[in-house]
């Protein structure tokens, strides 16, 4: 009788299919997270200087960022990248603290030439809204 060449060959095999169709979301996830994150501090915005000031400690912190941008002798107001009305803006807070949690953080990034009278309805919202941790960016002064 003669026996099947085949039989000492057999073995485990994986299915690597499922695994490199993970990875390429997971990239894709990644590359366009990064391009909004990008967004948000793309907006031109001449930032005031400051003589002191911490550098952010926390990298993992739930954070929104509102722009205020002087262009063409009018200011505007940006959540993120998306422009928006002062009203409309404590609502979007409110929905962003109940979507990232209680410790979120609201970044200011104003133009250095923005009054404090555009400067105080955001500040206002956060509150409102319930959120306490407010920064502003500046540069640092030389």
């Amino acid at each position: 009788m003669k026996i099947p060449a085949q039989v000492g060959r057999s073995g485990l095999h994986f299915n690597m299919t499922p695994m490199i169709d993970v990875v390429f979301l997971l990239i894709i996830f990644f590359l366009v997270s990064s391009h909004l994150a990008k967004q948000e501090v793309q907006a031109n915005v001449e930032l005031p200087a400051a003589a002191s000031g911490n550098e952010p400690t926390e990298l993992e912190q739930a954070r929104v960022t509102v722009n205020i941008v002087f262009r063409d002798g009018a200011y505007s107001l940006l959540f993120g990248a998306e422009p928006v009305t002062a009203e409309d803006l404590q609502r979007r807070i409110v929905a962003s603290r109940e979507r990232l949690g209680d410790k979120l953080e609201v970044r200011i990034r104003a133009d250095r030439r923005v009054p404090y009278s555009f400067v105080e309805p955001v500040m206002v919202a956060a509150a409102r809204a319930g959120v306490w941790n407010i920064t502003f960016a500046v540069v640092e002064s030389q």
